[in-house]
Parts: C-alpha cells; structure tokens; sequence
C-alpha cells in the first residue's frame, strides 16, 4: 500500500514539475480509476460477458447515471447518479440472460426516457417510463416479438425520414451469421414496424456487431453504418435516400472495410464538419475512415498513428484535457502485460492531428479485459470521465478526469420538431477563433450510450463566441457571446423570435416536391430565402401576396430550407426536391 501511495505521490510530483516548465504540458489529462469510492462496485457478472454501457442522465436530473448490461442470473444494473455519487437503484425491473446493449431513448416524446435492452439469448425488451421512473414492458404492445430470439448486439437509434419520431436499426449476430439486422420505423402511435425489405436492408445475415446513426454526406438524411466481425463480412455503409430507402454504398465510398471489426465510432475528428468513422479490430490494426466530403473515405490510421494494433473493442473520441482537440481511448481484451499487446491505449491528439499513446495518463494499472466504454460528466466539473465495463471477477472502470485546468462549455438539446433528445443534431461552437464540431447520436462505438450533454473544451478563451445547434427540422439556433464553465439547455426554435407567423395559416404544397411549390396563407410581408444543404443561397424573394408559387425545377435535387423572414418573426421550413 505505501509503494502504491509512493507512486502516486510520484506521478503528482512529475505532472507538477512538468506545469511549472510549460503551460501546454500543464494541461495533459490525468485520470484515476475512482469506480469503488464513487458506488460502482460488485460486478459479478460471469464468462465473456462482452456486456455495454450506457453513461446517460436517465432521470433527467442533470447528472449523468450508469446503466451496466451483464449475464445469466445477474440483472442489468442501474446506478443513480446522487450528486456525483452512484447509487444502485431497481426500479422494479429484473433483466437477467445475456443482456447486450443497454440504451435509454425517449421512443414517444413525452420528456422521459424509456430503456431497451438487447439480448443474445432471449428477445429484446423496450420498457416504457411513466415519468416517475416507473416501468412497464411494453415489448408486445410496440410491435416486438416476445417469442423470436435475433441474437442482438448492438441498438442505434435515429431519425430516417425527419419526422420527429426515432427509429431503431438492430445488428444481430447468431452464431451461423445468417440471421439479418433489422430496421424498425417508429410510427408515431408507441408502435414500430419492420421496414427492412422496403428500405432496402440486406435480407442476409452478416454478423454485425454494431451500427449507427449519421450524415455522413451532409444532405440532411441519417444514414447507416455497420461493423461487421470477420473479414469476410466487410463493414456496410447505407445512404439514406430521402424516400425511406437506402443504398448500399460501401465500395464506391471506401467505407467497406474488411476485418473483425467491433465498434462504429462516429466523430468529426479533424473539424471540418463531416463525419469520420472509427473501427476497432484486432492485432490486424482499426481503421480511421475520414470523411474527404465527397461521399468518399480514406484511411488515416496509420498515418494519424491510431493503429493500435492489439484486440480492441469500444472506442470514444473526447476532450480530455479540454484544450479543444479530441482524444481517444480505447478498451481492449488483453489483460496479459506479458503478451506484447496493447492492454489499454489512451491517446492523446497533437497540433498537427497526429495522436500520441500517452503513458503518465493513470492508465499504468488499467490491466482488465475491457469491452464497452461510455463518456459522460460524473460530478458535474465540465471534465469528461469515463465508464468501462471489464470482465469479472474484476470489477468495472470509472476513470474520473482529475484536470481542473481548461474552460469548457456544455450542451443539452431538446427537439420540440425534431426528436426529443436531439438525436441528429449538429452541435458548432467556436471559441478564440477556433470552431468544433459534435453530432449527437443514441447508440454507439462497441454497446455504448454517451452522455446526452456535450462537453467542449475551449483552453482559455474567456467568451465563447457562438454556440449554433442544426437540427433534424432544418431550424438552426444560434447564441452569441456565452460565459464558459456552464451548462446551456437549448430547446429547438428557442432563439427564433417570440412572434412567430402563424403557422396553422402556412401551408407548403406539395413537399416533396418535383419543382414548383405553392405556398398560400402568408399574413404578413415576408422575405423568403432558400438555401440548399451547404448553406448557399439559392433563392431570394420580398413577397406582399398572401399566396406564391416558388419554381425550383432547374435546381438539383435534395434537401432546401426555405426561411420565411418579416420584420417580426421568422420560420424555416425544409423542402425535399425530387
């Protein structure tokens, strides 16, 4: 005991000597493993659980919560986060066999969050919150089947035709790797229904272990993206189509990876406002697929210096030091110090976006089989920790961010058009005349749930200079000139004006559209604008008629935002041109 106290005394000594002779080492992270004195203990869970974790304020009381799946006669485990201090709940409910990914969701928009659960050995469970944190399963009643087992990973979330209810995509993963992923569209009425085949989802298995949710063009529309395990299941990228319907567009984009791959990590790691994905796999080395905004990917792992090269599994991207740029941790299954392999990695991000293994981070003893990993905010500082699920008998991680050097500035969302929790949403801050970027998703990396709050690390900028959120609806709210070291709660439309037109007297026919647009019921003299969906100005107009057709059949096809503007109000509105 007294070595160990020696050392950490040590490391201290070294991480301070190392501030006083630079400010840019002074604000290297460090984290320790805090999991037993914060209240998460007991993880008795048996075997090769592979279980994920969800880091997510399922309460809404503005601290974020853990949520552990686990195996066999262990139930999944829910721990209140109780003013930075987790304490075991039940709720009533008892989840036990092989539980997978545990996810929270607001399915029906009534301002709770309800919880899904995966399983590989029996049928997936949706359970309804009442908003007193009571708990109905309601698996039959939304269109699940209570019988049918589909040996289910991974469970994403998402938006696929923009109409404010979540849909759902299910990776599952049999041991014959026949049985086929699934999507679900959400009907609106806390009813699903199986589109697969009418959207075009292959009908084949092919033993994917996660998706996700995201724009990776940037035309408005959430696509899909698959990981795979084994090479001969390359990894599948679907475009959304904008009709419901998607297209297989892995070999032409470059995103068909073949290896074992385990996560989807979705980040926009370099800032230029399209979406990256990273793949972990094993001793073969993961993948970083960056965006060129073409519709095309490249590989920069290697050349980032983000192989890794050992047996990976959940990955995130996050600020650690909260000096702007994005870090990486990622969990793997060697536990073997012996074995040549990385039994952990934590990177560190450089100026010139090359990625350093940092080793005076605190992660010297983090030596467990670790699986899922999932970001989040435990005490509320504006440090982003971290919770890994391990193999028993070890018990899971809380690695708790120890800088307090750094501003910060942290996000919430809430649709009011768009979903509830703001799934799909870009989040741009800028802050000392550097802009970041987050998108927000609802199941991802290997099994995760992250925090619903985004944290941004802003160095030390005094002013954040604007904060803009673009949600799913096509409304953007922007906010200038912000104190940091806060947490802002934005609610779509809530930075357009009080005096709104009248939006029971608008109407906008037909949408979709082939080209020519009729609107009728304007009340007031308005300016129209139509931009498409990189923010050119397409069109501009004064109107004083109540009643305008609008010709759009010479301009491309895709998604518009026509925003009507008077001297009192304003509204957006989104088109789709076919």
């Amino acid at each position: 005991m007294l070595l160990i106290i020696k050392r950490e005394l040590f490391k201290r000594l070294i991480l301070f000597s190392s501030c006083l002779f630079s400010l840019s080492v002074c604000s290297q992270a460090f984290f320790q493993n805090n999991a037993i004195p914060l209240g998460l203990i007991n993880n008795t869970a048996t075997g090769n659980n592979l279980g994920g974790v969800s880091f997510f304020d399922y309460d809404n009381d503005g601290w974020d919560d853990v949520t552990i799946a686990c195996k066999g006669s262990d139930p999944v485990r829910f721990f209140r986060n109780n003013g930075g201090q987790l304490v075991e709940e039940f709720y009533g409910i008892t989840i036990t066999g092989h539980s997978k990914q545990v996810i929270w969701v607001d399915y029906d928009n009534d301002n709770d969050n309800d919880l899904f659960v995966t399983r590989l050995d029996g049928n997936n469970l949706l359970y309804q919150n009442d908003g007193n944190l009571n708990f109905t399963n309601v698996t039959v009643a939304a269109g699940f089947s209570n019988f049918i087992v589909l040996y289910t990973y991974g469970a994403t979330f998402g938006d696929i035709d923009n109409d404010g209810d979540l849909d759902l995509f299910l990776s599952n993963k049999d041991v014959s790797g026949t049985i086929p992923n699934k999507l679900y569209r959400n009907n609106g009425d806390g009813t699903f229904s199986d589109i697969s085949f009418a959207a075009g989802i292959s009908l084949t298995g092919h033993s994917t272990f996660c998706a996700s949710f995201f724009d990776y063009d940037n035309d408005g529309f959430q696509d899909i993206y698959m990981s795979n395990d084994r090479f001969a299941n390359t990894n599948i990228l679907y475009k959304n189509n904008g009709n419901s319907t998607f297209t297989d567009v892995s070999a032409i984009s470059g995103a068909n990876i073949a290896a074992n791959a385990m996560s989807t990590t979705i980040v926009d790691f370099n800032y230029d406002g399209w979406l990256d994905i990273y793949i972990t796999n094993t001793v073969e080395g993961n993948h970083l697929l960056k965006n060129n905004g073409d519709g095309t990917f490249d590989d920069m792992a290697i050349a980032s210096g983000l192989s890794f090269n050992s047996i990976g599994w959940g990955a995130n991207f996050f600020d650690a030091d909260n000096d702007t740029d994005l870090d990486l941790y990622i969990s793997s299954m060697v536990d073997n110090p012996d074995s040549g392999l990385l039994m952990t990695a934590f990177y560190e991000c450089q100026d010139n976006l090359t990625y350093t293994l940092s080793t005076t981070s605190g992660f010297d003893n983090d030596e467990f089989k670790s699986f899922s990993n999932a970001i989040g905010d435990i005490d509320n500082d504006g440090f982003q920790d971290f919770v890994v699920a391990n193999q028993a008998p070890d018990n899971h991680s809380l690695w708790h961010n120890q800088n307090d050097t750094n501003n910060w500035l942290k996000v919430k969302l809430e649709g009011v058009q768009s979903n509830k929790n703001g799934i799909g949403s870009w989040i741009e801050v800028s802050a000392n005349n550097k802009v970041m970027y987050r998108y927000t998703l609802c199941g991802e990396a290997f099994l995760g749930q992250n925090s619903a709050t985004e944290i941004f690390g802003i160095g030390d900028a005094t002013t954040v200079d604007y904060v803009k959120v673009s949600w799913l609806s096509g409304i953007e709210d922007v906010l200038t000139n912000i104190s940091p070291n806060q947490t802002m709660f934005i609610q779509e439309g809530s930075t357009l004006s009080a005096l709104e037109f009248d939006t029971n007297t608008i109407t906008i026919s037909p949408n979709p559209t082939n080209g020519v647009l009729k609107i009728k019921g304007l009340n007031q003299p308005t300016e129209i604008k139509i931009f498409d969906y990189l923010g050119r100005l397409v069109y501009l107009k004064q109107l004083s008629s109540k009643d305008y057709v609008i010709d759009l059949s010479q301009n491309s096809k895709g998604i518009y935002m026509l925003q009507f503007t008077s001297e009192t109000s304003k509204l957006t509105k989104k088109i789709i041109l076919n």
